[in-house]
């Protein structure tokens, strides 16, 4: 594992690095916060997905998150969105190839050789990570935004004991039945919808259900409403009885400026699970 970059940040150490990635096939880099009391042990750690065209460097600079995981005492963890590179496929859209990983193993071509965001992000990272890091591997929490609040919510119900709390900003809910969905599973998973299922939030949540705390805000100005569903979401998740807090903020869009304004209720959300 390369240090690009450490700086000092709100008494911990805010840090960038790159390791060559035996999943994807490329090197990836990734964000680290780590608060001051990780000098003494380990520390609980919070999970940041992203979204579309974001890097790891979007929410580490625009988020906020620093000062209030050093008030709680917690990790948060960067990750990239996808793959990236010379010889790594893309696509002249936004919401396709590099920047639009969709935390998937892609099985099509010519996806299927670097595009498997999942294995990243549910083992490879993570492995990386407790060893390098003061963190504690029995209490993690995973949020993000977009996108990544998809594979927040994916990652949280597939991966039952692994995660004590889930958040999302403005996910994608129900993305087999979304222009960020279909889009985006037939090119990487291919046209066989039941092979779509498991990234599905939506549908998850009403096969499953979800047995951690769980908190959803979304902007009621975002302009990518009809991209994201919460409605299904929360429809699921009430049909299934699962306690969850769905918030609809007045006046609020997609933006950073969104992300930012509600970052501290998260991190005060994931600190209470996970200091439990």
């Amino acid at each position: 594992m390369e240090t690009i970059s450490e700086n000092r940040c709100f008494g911990g150490t805010q840090g960038v690095y790159r390791h060559e990635s035996a999943v994807t096939g490329c090197d990836m880099t990734f964000g680290v916060f780590m608060p001051a009391e990780a000098e003494e042990g380990p520390v609980p750690v919070l999970w940041y997905l992203s979204g579309l065209t974001c890097t790891h460097e979007n929410a580490m600079i625009k988020a906020g998150a620093q000062a209030w995981a050093a008030e709680q005492g917690l990790a948060i963890v960067f990750p990239d969105t996808s793959p990236r590179g010379e010889g790594v496929a893309d696509d002249a859209a936004y919401d396709l190839g590099q920047g639009a990983g969709f935390y998937v193993n892609a099985t099509q071509q010519p996806w299927a050789k670097h595009f498997r965001m999942w294995d990243y992000i549910a083992d490879e990272l993570p492995r990386i990570v407790t060893a390098n890091f003061s963190v504690d591997e029995e209490r993690q929490s995973i949020t993000g935004h977009s996108m990544g609040g998809h594979g927040a919510l994916t990652l949280a119900m597939s991966l039952p004991g692994r995660f004590r709390s889930v958040s999302a900003f403005a996910p994608i809910c129900h993305p087999t039945t979304s222009t960020w969905g279909r889009k985006q599973f037939t090119a990487y998973l291919g046209a066989d919808e039941s092979r779509w299922a498991a990234h599905d939030a939506t549908l998850l949540m009403k096969n499953w259900g979800l047995d951690i705390p769980l908190l959803v805000d979304t902007g009621a100005s975002d302009q990518f409403s009809e991209h994201l569903m919460t409605e299904k979401l929360a429809e699921a998740a009430l049909a299934r009885r699962v306690p969850a807090t769905f918030r609809l903020h007045k006046g609020y869009d997609h933006s950073y400026f969104f992300v930012s304004t509600f970052m501290e209720d998260h991190i005060d959300f994931h600190a209470e699970a996970l200091w439990a």
